[in-house]
């Protein structure tokens, strides 16, 4: 592995390890209250994950979720009495996890892990579930490689990565090309320089299937959401005026009309 990916890798660990995603925006306190207080505004910003996870539908199975954040997911799953496992780059994510596990009375195998390299055997879980995780990783490529591999035959890969043609690149496009004079800026340097953890990445729908070619009957959608409409607090590296004057005169009813399929996510779900 060369000296670059481990660098790469580590600028991403050293994002998410400072804050968990969503850490310094909605969760108030790390109790009981603290944690549900997050969960109730994760699935009110983000009620897509709801039929996208399908949580009830999972006791009995093994799952695993890559990339566990702050547990709302994960805890989710564990409440459904699927045979949980989960991992994380980063220490941070896996103790507010363990933390938020154990204060429901809830269980999960919860371990430090890196998504390129999975230390499960082949075939073992019957879903693998990750949100917003895997474009992160300097090799996505890889990491869907694992993902295929450790799905059991028949089993189901959820997975959300970035959308290339979304109104947030347009945004990054808009602020950190046209009005820098740079307009040549491509959108692969631009989510990598200025959307969450260096490096981060995003894929057009045909680079997403070329991705999930391994698996069969991959369905792919693009809705909007909280971020692309600006209706909320957009990431941990984003404030300041602009934004502000953004969220104030951002045409949410046009582009619902003209664009409703230009979201950040990529909901991708497919099957081994």
């Amino acid at each position: 592995m060369s000296t670059k990916h481990e660098s790469d890798k580590q600028q991403v660990y050293d994002f998410w390890n400072d804050a968990a995603c969503g850490e310094n925006l909605y969760l108030q306190s790390i109790d009981r209250s603290g944690y549900e207080s997050h969960a109730a505004e994760r699935y009110r910003l983000e009620p897509q994950i709801l039929p996208f996870a399908d949580f009830d539908s999972t006791s009995g199975k093994k799952v695993l979720e890559i990339g566990v954040g702050l547990g709302a997911d994960h805890q989710r799953f564990a409440a459904s009495g699927a045979k949980l496992y989960g991992i994380d780059l980063t220490e941070r994510a896996v103790k507010h996890t363990r933390r938020r596990i154990e204060l429901f009375g809830l269980t999960s195998h919860l371990a430090l892990g890196d998504a390129e390299n999975l230390e499960f055997p082949d075939e073992t879980f019957d879903i693998v579930y990750s949100w917003g995780v895997l474009h992160h990783s300097p090799d996505t490529a890889k990491a869907i490689e694992e993902v295929y591999r450790v799905l059991s035959r028949g089993g189901v890969a959820k997975i959300m990565i970035y959308h290339k043609w979304s109104m947030i690149g347009l945004m990054l496009w808009l602020r950190y090309a046209l009005l820098t004079g740079r307009p040549w800026r491509s959108l692969r340097d631009l989510y990598a320089a200025h959307l969450e953890s260096p490096g981060t990445k995003a894929f057009s729908y045909t680079e997403a299937c070329q991705l999930f070619t391994q698996l069969s009957h991959v369905s792919i959608s693009t809705p909007l959401r909280h971020v692309d409409l600006l209706g909320s607090d957009v990431g941990q590296r984003h404030r300041g005026l602009a934004l502000t004057l953004a969220k104030k005169l951002w045409p949410r009813w046009l582009i619902r009309r003209v664009m409703p399929n230009a979201g950040l996510g990529m909901l991708i779900e497919a099957r081994k």
